[in-house]
């Protein structure tokens, strides 16, 4: 397996810095034997409410271990992967971690609770655990399946509701985090406009992204429904594989040994999509950046053998070598300084950054402020609250995941921007930016409804009766200079007029005041959601802020450290005598080799197959 080679190799290089006295270059090593460490290759499984996603993670792992019920639905994101024993452990993040954490936390501080197995439903249902009153941020199911010995991890997440919901933004944001995603969706009906939304976006975020159409045993149309939702797909430009699959003939098919069954369940391609597409994918990523991050200490490594071969090799060159190592050393040293390009192409373009997703973020929920009111207008509140109610969430969500992704890809872009900078000066190897949103609006309320006045029959009859009585007296008295009764016919008619009029006239107004409240409702909650993720998305750009300078200045120190060694080296060549200088030669080419053959080493890794 390549994950042994990548991490035997990097036990191998860090010897070498060892041997060779450069724990500077053992830092990123080290970074990149942590990272081999993990072997977790994170898969979220998303979609709408009762599509079939906890029955899909119970069917690949052969296990009931997602609450599944006609009146159940998944509240808490629940994590599936690899162990020797069943295990339930729930996991909190306290409040002032979660929404105050340092931006320089590497990790946040978990609250972990081992909980029964058969008691997973009463924490991570929306039964058991109502909007998740309880406070849990995820639960993690361990198993011993062979699907998940390769380090899959399947991440059941709550359905969302509309993939524009406040789920919806928080699934989205979590995209950057994982490794692949899949779209889960029944054979029911063909992919709505906000699933496909979904999909477009998250290929910004995470390009590896599979599409499981679910219960194809209950609707003998299944087919019909994969070829439009694959037209679907091929119209928005999304490049995914849709695996139409029965996770209830693969759950009987595996308790019964049916390999008819198991077969007919169409799993096998799904699970090859997993292992091939998703697993291996990772294991290459894995191959490349370890084979960088050797290869580039074992180019600095020669780097003073180097210089120090050539000296002794070419006498009179010498002194230019010094020069010229000396003048590499001082541009390595600009590097270093806060005044380098690289770092005012940082500090200036984070500035910017920043305010262009603060405008980006407040235009476009202006625009949805704008529709809103313009609803409310139209309509009475009361009659369409439910209904505006969840429009207005999605239109909200909508808005934030877009700008969200924006957030990342411009992040991506100003990576690539100082990167080209520092490449200018060192021709070193580019960072990749981690883009974590996990935070992304979630201290946001929900929008709250507005108590509007009751009118019920005994007040419109009240009202009534008090416009009424002013037209009655009115007209009655004016009638009375005629030698008519208070009470006549025109008097009268006058009243139920007047009573009615009265009775409009009142509802106009409790219907306007609905309207304002409703209005102030939005806008409030709309100050809130700019609030809150604004918040977030400048949190986010400065923690890749952070990543990028701290990534920068290491390389910056690296390459001062070994140039200011080469010049060194290369100045004791000068002063050699000529006796010892054939063995300090010879000498100096085996450890070209030996460094030469762990590069060798390295490239080879990414050869592998």
């Amino acid at each position: 397996m390549a994950v042994p080679a990548a991490v035997q190799l990097v036990d191998l290089a860090l010897k070498a810095t060892t041997a060779y006295e450069r724990p500077d270059l053992a830092v990123r090593l080290q970074a990149t034997r942590a990272r081999l460490a993990d072997p977790n290759v994170r898969v979220l499984i998303v979609g709408e409410f009762k599509q079939g996603k906890s029955q899909l993670v119970n069917a690949l792992v052969n296990a009931p271990v997602c609450p599944v019920d006609d009146d159940i639905s998944t509240a808490v994101p629940t994590e599936v992967r690899f162990a020797e024993t069943t295990t339930v452990t729930l996991v909190r993040v306290p409040p002032g971690v979660a929404d105050g954490a340092p931006l320089d936390s590497r990790e946040p501080v978990e609250e972990r609770t081992v909980v029964e197995t058969s008691r997973l439903a009463d924490f991570v249902s929306e039964a058991g655990n109502p909007e998740n009153r309880a406070g849990l941020h995820h639960a993690e199911v361990t198993l011993p399946r062979k699907l998940l010995q390769s380090g899959l991890v399947l991440v059941d997440t709550p359905g969302v509701g509309g993939l524009g919901s406040a789920h919806g933004a928080a699934t989205m944001a979590a995209l950057p985090t994982a490794d692949a995603v899949v779209l889960v969706s029944d054979a029911a009906q063909e992919y709505t406009a906000p699933e496909i939304d979904f999909l477009r976006s998250a290929m910004g975020l995470c390009p590896n992204v599979g599409c499981v159409v679910t219960k194809t045993d209950l609707y003998p149309h299944w087919r019909q429904i994969v070829e439009l939702d694959k037209g679907h797909l091929r119209r928005a430009g999304v490049e995914a594989e849709i695996y139409p699959v029965s996770s209830a003939l693969r759950l009987a098919g595996a308790e019964t040994g049916d390999a008819e069954l198991m077969s007919e369940s169409g799993f096998a391609p799904l699970v090859g999509f997993l292992l091939r597409k998703v697993v291996a994918r990772a294991d290459d990523l894995d191959r490349r950046s370890t084979s960088q991050d050797v290869r580039a200490v074992a180019e600095q490594l020669s780097a003073q053998f180097t210089a120090e071969l050539a000296a002794l090799e070419d006498p009179g060159r010498a002194e230019a070598l010094v020069e010229e190592l000396t003048r590499a050393k001082a541009r390595a040293d600009d590097l270093r300084q806060r005044s380098a390009r690289w770092q005012i192409t940082l500090n200036d373009g984070v500035a910017d950054l920043i305010s262009d997703i603060e405008y980006d973020l407040r235009d476009r929920l202006r625009a949805v402020t704008r529709e809103a009111e313009q609803l409310l207008d139209d309509a009475d509140p009361a009659d369409i609250w439910d209904q505006f109610a969840q429009w207005f969430h999605q239109q909200v969500s909508q808005a934030t995941s877009a700008n969200y992704v924006w957030t990342a890809q411009r992040a991506r872009w100003l990576a690539e921007q100082v990167s080209e900078h520092f490449a200018e000066g060192a021709d070193a190897a580019l960072p990749e930016i981690h883009i974590d949103g996990s935070r992304l609006g979630g201290s946001v309320q929900a929008l709250e409804q507005p108590e509007g006045e009751k009118f019920g029959i005994g007040q419109k009859l009240f009202v009534g009766m008090r416009g009424g009585y002013g037209g009655l007296l009115m007209i009655g008295l004016a009638t009375s200079f005629a030698g008519l009764a208070l009470l006549n016919p025109f008097s009268i008619a006058a009243g139920l007029l007047f009573g009615g009029k009265t009775v409009r006239d009142e509802r106009k107004r409790q219907r306007e005041r609905r309207r304002a409240e409703a209005k102030t409702a939005v806008r409030r909650h709309i100050d809130e959601v700019t609030f809150q993720v604004g918040k977030d998305s400048r949190d986010t750009l400065r923690r890749a802020q952070r990543q990028l300078r701290d990534h920068f200045t290491v390389l910056a120190d690296e390459l001062s450290v070994s140039l200011a060694t080469s010049v060194a080296a290369a100045q004791g060549a000068v002063t050699s005598d000529v006796s010892g200088r054939q063995k300090r030669i010879e000498d100096l080419k085996a450890e070209i080799s030996r460094v030469e053959s762990l590069a060798t080493r390295a490239r080879a890794l990414v050869d592998e197959k």
